[in-house]
């Protein structure tokens, strides 16, 4: 009975580290910020015009169309941005955001934050982790993930016979 609960317990962890793995996956943490008013209306680096009410942000490195979820550390507000631009290879920042997500994040009046940048899935990982060969720029971290495996589980035989009749003494 005491190795099915330890079972059990192990694989309700990890369906549990499943869940939160499906749900993000850290790639970078660091100093946020967000365009100004000069940007709207400008081209972006990948061509597109820039619009401050957009869900967009430029990233030093990631591809372009990347969705990543941008959360604050110490809030843990968070917004879903997609990468559209480049941020200068000097830069400190890790991130700068359209204005409508830094309204979302909470942090107009800041500036600046420090935040998370995640990835939905662990497929997305792996497709930035092929993107860069393995060896990503800067701090930004990606590895491989394989999906888990899962130990079958045999459906139950119940005896009813055998059962009834422990219940009849």
């Amino acid at each position: 009975m005491r190795v099915l609960l330890l079972i059990f317990f192990l694989l309700l962890g990890t369906v549990a580290a499943m869940g939160q793995a499906k749900d993000s996956v850290l790639i970078q943490t660091g100093t946020a910020s967000f365009y100004g008013k000069k940007f709207h209306l400008k081209k972006t680096a990948n061509g597109e015009i820039f619009n401050l009410d957009s869900l967009t942000a430029a990233h030093k490195y990631l591809p372009f169309d990347t969705w990543v979820k941008v959360t604050r550390i110490d809030t843990q507000d968070s917004v879903w941005v997609r990468i559209n631009d480049r941020l200068p290879k000097t830069s400190r920042r890790i991130i700068d955001i359209s204005r409508r997500a830094a309204t979302e994040l909470n942090m107009i009046d800041l500036g600046l934050a420090k935040v998370k940048i995640t990835v939905a899935t662990i497929e997305d990982m792996n497709r930035l982790f092929n993107h860069f060969d393995g060896d990503p720029p800067g701090t930004i971290r990606v590895r491989i993930y394989e999906k888990p495996f899962s130990i079958p589980r045999p459906e139950p035989s119940w005896n009813w016979e055998i059962i009834k009749g422990s219940n009849a003494d």
